[in-house]
């Protein structure tokens, strides 16, 4: 396939790029840093400049293109949520994906499939209910913008493209993603879990995320959301205490939500709050998850421990 990638020099758009150069496909990127793609030496790919906000000669990737993936937008948690950290955090994602659309909108022939991320969040804080693709939206923030951010994706659908949701949890790997940032303090003999520890998680490998849009390309029947994350969500107690009992470190140093909300605002309600999502549409239309446990996601990433000969098989 042709395939067309914003925000593939991220830590989920790097790897999904040399994934899907390894299965055969041409990939271009549209990226701010296209230096940064020049930089792998594996991955064969080609990369437009654009800056996410104005139309402008990256449009031609779409010519020829079978589907368009976006990934992009600023990072959410790696700041404290003033107002122009969220309309930053907005505008990447919400502006960017209606300039994809309006790109689209003006090509003689368009993609088949627009595939565009977005997050868990869009089910706000909730309990202990197992939420699904047909949960209900949810308040807040991260479920107002997530509500924008997919509308704009939606209007491809009105250009006849196939369109695909990706509410995508907490994506694990070694290096990126929230996982470094939890091990430090498990490293330095002062983890624990965040406060009140019963919020739920739902997370996934990278692997196993990289393999659901594999997937979602392929499987022509899937539209709309889908879940991208594991089977089994797990507490932040049991989370926490998995990753203290394999790197032989104790999880004895719980982390006020009080202290989070002094050194965060309103950013640390996104870690005392949770939601127990449930892959429905994933597990319904036959994808098999090579990591459906967090023990063995973890322990692969971890220890090294080899998961059923884990990237060797098709989605």
């Amino acid at each position: 396939m042709n395939i067309v990638v914003t925000g593939g020099t991220g830590f989920v758009g790097r790897a999904l790029c040399a994934a899907l150069f390894q299965r055969g496909h041409r990939v271009t990127i549209l990226t701010r840093h296209t230096g940064q793609v020049s930089h792998q030496p594996d991955v064969q790919v080609q990369s437009l400049h654009w800056n996410a906000r104005d139309s402008g000669p990256w449009e031609q990737a779409f010519e020829g293109a079978d589907a368009v993936i976006n990934l992009a937008g600023a990072p959410i948690a790696d700041a404290r949520w003033t107002d122009s950290r969220k309309q930053l955090i907005t505008d990447s994602r919400v502006l960017t994906t209606r300039l994809l659309v309006k790109a689209l909108s003006r090509r003689s022939t368009k993609p088949l499939t627009f595939m565009s991320a977005s997050g868990i969040g869009y089910y706000g804080a909730s309990d202990d209910r197992r939420l699904d693709e047909g949960a209900m939206q949810g308040q807040g923030f991260l479920a107002d913008l997530c509500l924008a951010w997919e509308a704009e994706a939606l209007r491809a659908g009105e250009l006849g493209a196939r369109v695909v949701i990706l509410r995508t949890g907490m994506v694990l790997e070694q290096d990126g993603g929230a996982l470094p940032k939890m091990l430090l303090p498990f490293r330095l003999f002062a983890g624990g879990p965040i406060m009140p520890g019963s919020q739920w998680v739902s997370w996934i490998h990278r692997q196993d995320h990289i393999r659901l849009i594999e997937w979602a390309l392929t499987t022509t029947t899937v539209s709309g959301p889908i879940n991208a994350v594991a089977p089994e969500p797990v507490t932040m107690k049991t989370f926490c205490g998995m990753l203290g009992r394999l790197i032989h470190r104790p999880s004895w140093l719980p982390v006020p939500e009080a202290a989070l909300t002094i050194v965060l605002g309103e950013l640390g309600t996104m870690m005392t709050t949770g939601q127990r999502v449930i892959p429905a549409k994933a597990m319904a239309g036959g994808y098999t998850f090579l990591y459906p446990t967090l023990e063995t996601a973890l322990q692969t990433i971890l220890i090294g421990t080899a998961c059923h000969g884990a990237g060797e098989s098709d989605p």
